[in-house]
């Protein structure tokens, strides 16, 4: 037996809607017709809201893989990092540089000193000073630069690390250790903290399910702290293979696997229905009888066809018209 074609009818009072009640008349109870939900029996599948991948920042070689699948991550955690074999070697020669500047840049302040000292006695020309310290500015100019250059390579190196971009779950980690990544290069998905029921219905029902709409849980798929009820969050406007999507929240789904399937019950109809309270039914040899009170105050047992239990009573197919008293026997 399918069962995505399973049909439960439930009371609009059940949902916590406004619904006719059976008015009652001392011993006696006046039957009339109520609207009902029916419920479809779906598979709904455990998604997160957002998935999102890790990147490399710069290509290299994975010199450290600190996650694996499953593994909860927060915002900011490092997952892996990358090496640039080429950047600590240009590190080294940007340092060199710079000690090279440097040296020339203090003989270059020694000879300012001396020529100051020598205009100073007025045995040393203006324009030798001035020279000297252009000389002093440039090299100072120069060093700046040179450190610098050496900045922006050490902070491209610190990129190597991987950062998770949001709190969650891992869901792929499609590299190793020793492998080579570009720029862009997805290290790994993550699933974020907030998930949600995906379910996929028959087009025929996509003009009776709306935002709001309240969907249950089986009891048996139920584990943990999961709520076995929830609502539809988004009905997407596309139907994709004769199915039209919906996404439903769930308190409780972390414990669940994505991409778990999970039978849910969401309403697609509304129908006229005969409810009657259990206590006024009665069973023999198999058989259920309602007691039929009569306009002369006489009654008599009559058959009646016996529906699914609800709620607020017993759904009666056939036997009870709307207007008819029955006494509980």
């Amino acid at each position: 037996m399918r069962l995505t074609g399973l049909i439960l009818p439930l009371t609009l009072a059940s949902l916590g809607l406004p619904a006719a009640t059976l008015a009652q008349t001392g011993e006696t109870y006046t039957v009339a017709e109520q609207q009902i939900v029916d419920r479809k029996a779906v598979f709904a599948t455990v998604e997160s809201v957002d998935v999102v991948s890790a990147r490399a920042r710069i290509g290299g070689t994975i010199g450290e893989l600190r996650v694996d699948e499953g593994d909860a991550v927060i915002a900011g955690d490092i997952l892996a990092i990358v090496v640039d074999d080429r950047i600590a070697p240009q590190i080294g020669a940007v340092n060199g540089q710079v000690s090279a500047l440097e040296s020339q840049l203090a003989q270059a302040r020694i000879d300012l000193t001396r020529a100051q000292d020598l205009f100073d006695r007025g045995i040393f020309p203006q324009a030798r000073l001035d020279q000297a310290r252009t000389a002093v500015d440039v090299l100072d100019g120069q060093v700046s630069a040179a450190r610098q250059n050496r900045n922006v390579l050490v902070q491209q190196s610190r990129q190597g690390d991987v950062l998770a971009p949001a709190s969650g779950r891992v869901l792929q980690v499609p590299v190793t250790s020793g492998s080579v990544v570009l720029p862009g290069e997805a290290v790994a998905m993550i699933a974020s903290d907030l998930y949600l029921l995906r379910l996929r219905l028959p087009e025929r029902h996509a003009r009776s399910i709306r935002e709001g709409d309240a969907v249950m849980v089986d009891v048996s798929d139920l584990t943990g702290d999961v709520s076995p009820s929830g609502y539809i969050r988004q009905v997407y406007p596309q139907v994709e293979d004769g199915r039209v999507i919906a996404d439903a929240v769930v308190e409780g789904l972390g414990s669940y696997f994505v991409g778990e399937r999970v039978r849910v019950y969401v309403a697609v109809d509304e129908r006229a229905a005969i409810l009657v309270p259990a206590s006024y039914l009665a069973n023999r040899y198999g058989v259920d009888y309602a007691r039929l009170l009569h306009e002369d105050g006489s009654h008599s047992d009559i058959v009646v066809q016996r529906g699914l239990d609800t709620a607020d009573g017993v759904e009666v197919l056939g036997g009870l018209a709307a207007g008819d008293l029955v006494v509980q026997p």
